[in-house]
């Protein structure tokens, strides 16, 4: 009887720990978020090339996946948030009732990156393609990323600036 009794104590706590638990659809990742615009605008400005740097401005290669996910072997390069249909294929006009890509944001500027990424260690380089604004360079902290699952964003929680905020960026014109 003490066997039995033993045998479904067991069994009951081996089925429990198999249960599998809820996933977050973004375990594992989180983004970092720009709103790039002109001083007393707010429009973000487009045609821009915005890469992650290191300490001496070099672009920063997401080698084996080890800062992101997405684009393994290549430079950590920013993306326009698009807008989607109900397939969820990218549309190429603008729609007031279309869903983002990214359905945190509107229209900024994105970049997929793993939360194990150490922003704290990088800034971003904002080039303007026509030259029309001066090329900047801004320090990225750990309070940038926008950690999207509650058990990570619980983590997360800090004194000082609230996280999944995007990061402004206000260009300067060329003379």
């Amino acid at each position: 009887m003490r066997f039995l009794v033993l045998l479904l104590v067991f069994l009951s706590v081996a089925v429990k720990a198999q249960t599998p638990a809820m996933h977050c659809g973004y375990d594992f990742t989180s983004y970092l978020v720009l709103d790039v615009h002109e001083e007393g605008k707010k429009e973000n400005i487009k045609n821009l090339r915005i890469t992650v740097v290191d300490s001496l401005g070099k672009d920063v290669i997401n080698v084996n996946n080890i800062y992101s996910w997405k684009n393994s072997n290549q430079p950590m390069v920013f993306s326009l948030n698009y807008q989607i249909d109900e397939k969820g294929e990218k549309l190429t006009t603008p729609n007031p009732n279309a869903r983002w890509f990214f359905p945190y944001s509107k229209d900024t500027y994105l970049l997929s990156i793993a939360n194990t990424f150490e922003a704290d260690k990088f800034s971003l380089k904002v080039e303007d393609l026509s030259k029309k604004y001066k090329t900047q360079i801004v320090q990225l902290f750990a309070f940038n990323m926008y950690v999207l699952c509650a058990t990570q964003s619980e983590k997360a929680v800090q004194f000082g600036r609230k996280t999944n905020r995007p990061i402004d960026i206000v260009l300067e014109k060329n003379k």
